[in-house]
């Protein structure tokens, strides 16, 4: 089939690929694929960027008393031997929150501040306990806050 000339510039000519185009094009993504592992093998198990500090990260969820997971709860957390919170967020539409501490063997207590929080009934909602979360190094403990009325 010919294009006629007028509509060439609007098909151009198909490409061409040399002899042996594809079965190189394949072995060069085969080996790009099983390569890429060994790029990550000596970085180790977090991949941070030059001069980032190592940090641990403390991830929650706060639960109302129908285990429903509840928006806008202040958290706080504090380190063990301290009694004033370091860090105070809250919970986002999922319930959830997310705080980067040092990393390094430590204690921290998190609990929840439910001055002025109202739950949907009106009736006023506690922490039966404050919950205690232990850190070894760069790693992630997940928690539950679990509000009762």
């Amino acid at each position: 089939m010919t294009i006629p000339s007028c509509l060439a510039p609007v098909f151009p000519p198909p490409l061409v690929f040399p002899p042996g185009f594809r079965l190189t094009l394949v072995a060069v993504l085969a080996l790009g694929l099983c390569a890429s592992p060994l790029a990550f093998a000596g970085k180790g198990p977090s991949h941070r960027a030059e001069g980032e500090k190592a940090y641990a990260l403390i991830f929650g969820t706060v639960w109302g008393p129908d285990n429903y997971p509840l928006y806008g709860v202040k958290v706080e957390i504090h380190r063990a031997d301290r009694k004033k919170p370091h860090w105070e967020l809250y919970s986002d539409h999922n319930g959830e929150f997310a705080q980067r501490v040092p990393a390094g063997r430590a204690d921290y207590v998190v609990q929840a501040d439910l001055k002025g929080y109202k739950y949907r009934n009106g009736k006023p909602l506690h922490l039966d306990q404050p919950v205690p979360v232990h850190i070894e190094n760069d790693e992630r403990a997940d928690i539950g806050l679990h509000l009762t009325q």
